[in-house]
């Protein structure tokens, strides 16, 4: 079975989003072995430096990276990313899981995350040029690898 690993920069907190997540969360249980991790958001002053940022993004960074299987295929989701149909995912998909079966989705903070992690990224991935919140990103996130499996296998799965 494939495994999918969604690493996070931040948490769920509100019920609705967290009882969202986890319904795709049990319909992905069919198809892969599923394990989100949530890290701590770095603290930060008020009105923080480009440079504390930076600082804080590098740590981040280097925890979300530490959390990933060593051989998994590792997408960096981000605004700069490629936008790809749910067919081109569902592909992108299978391809990147033919070699170890395994992928690492990488989820920033509000203010990102560090060039350093996305050059360790075999693929950029952006939702949208809009901008979400990062919990309903994660929800999207979650329905979209669910519809990716769904592409897959030829299941039907309404537009």
């Amino acid at each position: 079975m494939e495994r999918l690993d969604i690493i996070c920069i931040g948490s769920l907190k509100e019920k609705f989003m967290r009882e969202l997540c986890g319904e795709y969360v049990k319909r992905l249980s069919r198809f892969c072995t599923l394990k989100i991790t949530e890290l701590p958001e770095s603290r930060l002053p008020q009105s923080p430096s480009p440079s504390e940022i930076a600082r804080a993004l590098e740590r981040e960074g280097e925890q979300m990276l530490s959390c990933a299987p060593a051989d998994a295929f590792k997408i960096a989701m981000c605004i700069e990313g490629n936008e790809m149909s749910s067919e081109m995912l569902a592909q992108t998909l299978r391809d990147a899981m033919a070699y170890s079966g395994k992928a690492a989705l990488f989820v920033g903070s509000s203010h990102g995350m560090s060039e350093q992690l996305k050059s360790k990224c075999g693929l950029r991935l952006s939702m949208s040029r809009m901008t979400f919140p990062h919990q309903l990103a994660r929800c999207m996130l979650l329905e979209q690898l669910y519809r990716s499996y769904k592409i897959r296998r030829n299941e039907i799965y309404h537009k």
